[in-house]
C-alpha cells in the first residue's frame, strides 16, 4: 500500500524523535455498522490512555497533568530558548508515555535549569495543585525533584546482574516488595497443573502492607477502576454492534474480566477472540505486554484497533497455511516441535487507533495470545501493521541509512531493492512462525516463572531466529513469497549490521541494553560474529576510519542461526534458566564503547532521528436526531494538540502523590 502523494507522513521532527501520520484505506467505504464498531473500539483504546502512565511510574500522572498545564497556559515568552527546551522536554515525556526513556528505561534528563522550572508553574493559568500541597510553591518543588534528581527512580525497568531488579525499577507494578519476596510469593500461587499454568500476577500490583504481601487487582472495583469502567462502557456498545455472535462472546467475555479481574477469564476471552477469524474489524485490548516488569509476569496495558487489509492478507495467509512445513523443518529438538500445527491464524491489518504500551511508539507486528499453552492448544494470531510498516517505508527511504553502513555498492543497491520486501518478510516469518512455533517440554511451565527476568529476550530471539532461518530457503520462492534468494540475503545484511551496530544509535553513551528487543538482536548477530570467526562467516572490517560487518558466507550464516535456534528453543522448552543467563549476558548485554561512540558519530552526520512515533487519526461520529449516521475520520498533524486533547478527554484516573 502506498500512500496518497499529497498525504505528509512526517509531522514533526525534535532531537532524536520523528512523529509520522498513516493513513486507514478504505475507512470511508465501510458501512455504518462497521464504522459504528470501529468507533466504540476506538474509544475503548484510548480511554485506557492513563493505565500506561501510572504502570510506567507511580508519579508519571501527577508529573503529566502539570507539564500539560504549563503547556496549556503559560503566559510568559514562548520564544525563548528555554521555553524551547521545556517544551521538547515535555515532547520527550508524551513520547515515553512517562519521565523515562521508552527504550533506555533511563529518567529523561531536562536541558533547562532547575530556576526556569520553577518560574513556569507560577506564570502559567489553571495549574491544579493537589490538596496534599500546601501551595503552588511546594508542588513545584515537589516536582522538581521528581524530575532532576537522577539518583531517584533513575531507571524504569532494570535488568542489570547481580542486583535487585524489583527494588532497583521504577515501575509501578510492585511497592515495597524485594525481588526474592515477589518470586516465593508467586511460586507458591504455580498451581500443580503445570501444563495449563494461570498467568498469576499478570493484572495486579504487588504491594507489602505491613508483614503480609498483597495483589491489589486491576479490575472494576479495584486499582484503575475509573478508566476500565470508560473501556468497559464503550466494550459494552461494541459488543452489541459486532460483526457476529462469536465476536460478541469474545467482547463480552473481556468485559468480564474487566469486571471480575479473573485471570482465568482473560484465558477464555483470548481463547474466543483466536476461534474467530471472520470479522473485518479486530481490536487488541487488555494486559499483554510483560517487558515493562523485570521479572517478566506483570503486563503494560495496550490497545490496537484495525480493520482488516485483504490484499496483504493474502501472503500472510500462505504462510499461516504452510505453518507446518516450517515447524517439520526447523532446526529445533524434535520432541519440542508441534506434531499437528493448529490454529495458526495470520492476516495484515490497517491500525486506527493505538492506545498504551504500542502508543506514541508502535509495533509492527503483533503475535497472541501469549500463554504458551493456549497457542498449543489453540493455536495464535499474528498480525502485520500494514499502513504502519508503509509510513516508517516512506518515511525513511532517502535517510541515507544504507549508504552509510553498507560496505558496498553490491550491499547497498540489494537493500534498496529487496530491503522492503525482507523487511516485510521477516516481520511475517518472526510473528506467524516464530512465535507460533515449539512447544514445552510437560510439566515446565510458565517461561515467565523458569526463564524469569531473561523470559522476553528468549522469546524474541526465538522468533527472529525461526525467520532467519528461513530467510534464505527456496520454499519461500517456491511460494511465491519472494522473487529469489536476494531477498533473503538482503534480510541477513541488515540484521547483522542492525544488530551489531546501527541499533546502538539508539543508545546513550555509556550504557548498556536493556529493552529485550534490542538484547534479542545483538545476541543473535553477536554469537553468529563469534561462533563464524573460525571460517570468517562473518568479517569486521575497517575503511576510513568506519567499522563494517560484512557477510562472507550467507549459508553458513543461516546454519549458525540454525543451530543457535536449537540451543534457544531447548532453553524455553525446558525452562533452563542458567543457559538463559549465560546467553544474554554474554552476547546481549554490553556494549563495546568504542564501537558504541563511532555509531553515534555516523549516525549524528545523517540527520536522522532514532526513534519514531505516531499521531493517532481522530475518529468523529455524526448525529441526526440523536443517531450517529456516519463516523468521519481525519488526519492532524499535531503532536502537541494531540497530546493536550488526550488529557483532557481521557483523563479518567485521579493524580495522586
Amino acid at each position: 500500500m502506498a500512500f496518497k502523494e499529497d498525504f505528509r507522513v512526517i509531522a514533526e521532527q525534535f532531537d532524536d524523535y520523528r512523529i509520522l501520520r498513516y493513513q486507514v484505506p478504505g475507512f470511508e467505504a465501510l458501512p455504518l455498522k462497521k464504522k459504528l464498531l470501529v468507533y466504540y473500539l476506538y474509544e475503548a483504546a484510548l480511554s485506557g490512555r492513563d493505565i500506561i502512565w501510572d504502570q510506567n511510574y507511580r508519579y508519571n500522572l501527577l508529573i503529566r497533568r502539570m507539564l500539560g498545564q504549563i503547556v496549556s497556559g503559560f503566559k510568559g515568552d514562548r520564544t525563548t530558548e528555554d521555553w524551547k527546551k521545556f517544551l521538547l522536554y515535555v515532547k520527550k515525556v508524551w513520547f515515553s508515555n512517562g519521565i523515562h526513556h521508552h527504550y533506555s528505561m533511563e529518567k529523561l534528563v531536562p536541558d533547562f535549569s532547575q530556576e526556569y522550572f520553577r518560574s513556569l508553574p507560577a506564570s502559567s493559568e489553571e495549574i491544579t495543585v493537589p490538596d496534599e500541597f500546601s501551595s503552588l510553591e511546594a508542588f513545584t518543588e515537589y516536582i522538581l525533584l521528581l524530575i532532576f534528581d537522577k539518583h531517584t527512580d533513575s531507571k524504569r525497568v532494570c535488568l542489570d546482574e547481580g542486583t535487585d531488579l524489583v527494588a532497583a525499577s521504577a515501575n509501578n507494578f510492585y511497592e515495597g516488595v524485594t525481588q526474592e519476596e515477589a518470586g516465593l510469593y508467586y511460586e507458591r500461587l504455580i498451581p500443580d497443573d503445570k501444563d495449563r499454568p494461570v498467568s498469576y500476577g499478570l493484572n495486579s500490583k504487588l504491594v507489602k502492607e505491613g508483614a503480609a504481601l498483597k495483589e491489589k487487582v486491576w479490575r472494576v472495583g479495584g486499582m484503575y477502576s475509573a478508566a476500565i469502567e470508560r473501556i468497559v462502557y464503550w466494550l459494552e456498545k461494541a459488543a452489541k454492534t459486532a460483526e457476529n455472535e462469536a465476536q460478541e462472546a469474545a467482547f463480552n467475555k473481556l468485559i468480564e474480566f474487566y469486571r471480575t479481574g479473573d485471570l482465568k477469564k482473560f484465558d477464555e476471552y483470548n481463547i474466543l477472540w483466536l476461534n474467530d477469524r471472520e470479522p473485518q474489524v479486530d481490536a487488541v485490548n487488555g494486559f499483554i505486554e510483560v517487558y515493562g516488569d523485570p521479572l517478566g509476569r506483570k503486563a503494560t496495558w495496550e490497545s490496537v484497533v484495525s480493520v482488516r487489509d485483504e490484499e496483504a492478507t493474502r501472503r500472510t495467509k500462505i504462510i499461516s497455511e504452510n505453518a507446518q512445513w516450517f515447524e517439520d523443518h526447523a532446526p529445533i529438538p524434535p520432541q519440542y516441535r508441534k506434531e499437528a500445527v493448529t490454529g495458526v491464524m495470520a492476516k495484515a491489518i490497517h491500525v486506527v487507533v493505538e492506545a498504551g504500551d504500542c502508543s506514541p511508539s508502535s509495533p509492527v507486528g503483533i503475535n497472541l495470545p501469549n500463554a504458551d499453552w493456549i497457542r498449543a492448544e489453540h493455536g495464535s494470531r499474528s498480525v502485520v501493521l500494514i499502513n504502519i510498516m508503509t509510513a516508517h517505508n516512506e518515511a525513511s527511504r532517502e535517510s541515507g541509512v544504507i549508504e552509510a553502513f553498507a560496505w558496498s555498492d553490491v550491499q547497498a543497491e540489494r537493500q534498496r531493492t529487496h530491503g522492503n520486501q525482507s523487511y516485510l518478510l521477516h516481520v511475517d516469518l518472526h510473528e506467524i512462525i516464530g512465535h507460533g512455533s515449539g512447544k514445552l517440554k510437560p510439566g515446565t511451565g510458565n517461561p515467565a516463572d523458569t526463564l524469569k527476568n531473561y523470559a522476553s529476550t528468549i522469546e524474541e530471539a526465538r522468533a527472529d531466529l525461526f525467520a532467519l532461518y528461513f530467510a534464505t530457503d527456496p520454499k519461500l520462492i517456491e511460494l511465491g513469497l519472494m522473487p529469489d534468494q536476494e531477498t533473503g540475503y538482503a534480510a541477513y545484511d541488515n540484521y547483522i549490521t542492525g544488530g551489531m551496530m546501527v541499533q546502538l544509535a539508539g543508545i546513550e553513551p555509556g550504557k548498556n541494553l536493556e529493552e529485550s528487543h534490542m538484547r534479542n538482536r545483538q545476541l543473535i548477530a553477536a554469537w553468529a560474529y563469534e561462533k563464524g570467526l573460525p571460517e570468517n562467516v562473518v568479517e569486521k572490517k575497517i575503511r576510513d576510519g568506519k567499522t563494517f560487518f560484512v557477510i562472507n558466507d550467507y549459508e553458513k550464516l543461516r546454519e549458525l542461526f540454525g543451530k543457535l535456534l536449537w540451543e534457544i528453543q531447548r532453553i524455553k522448552s525446558e525452562g533452563d534458566y542458567a543457559a538463559a543467563r549465560k546467553l544474554v549476558e554474554d552476547y546481549g548485554v554490553r556494549v563495546d564503547p568504542v564501537l558504541h561512540q563511532e555509531v553515534l558519530r555516523r549516525w549524528k552526520a545523517l540527520n536522522i532521528a532514532r526513534f519514531s512515533g505516531f499521531i493517532n487519526p481522530v475518529l468523529v461520529p455524526e448525529y441526526q436526531n440523536g443517531e450517529i449516521t456516519d463516523v468521519t475520520i481525519s488526519y492532524p498533524e499535531d503532536f502537541t494538540l494531540q497530546m493536550l486533547d488526550y488529557d483532557k478527554k481521557y483523563a479518567w484516573l485521579p493524580v495522586k502523590n
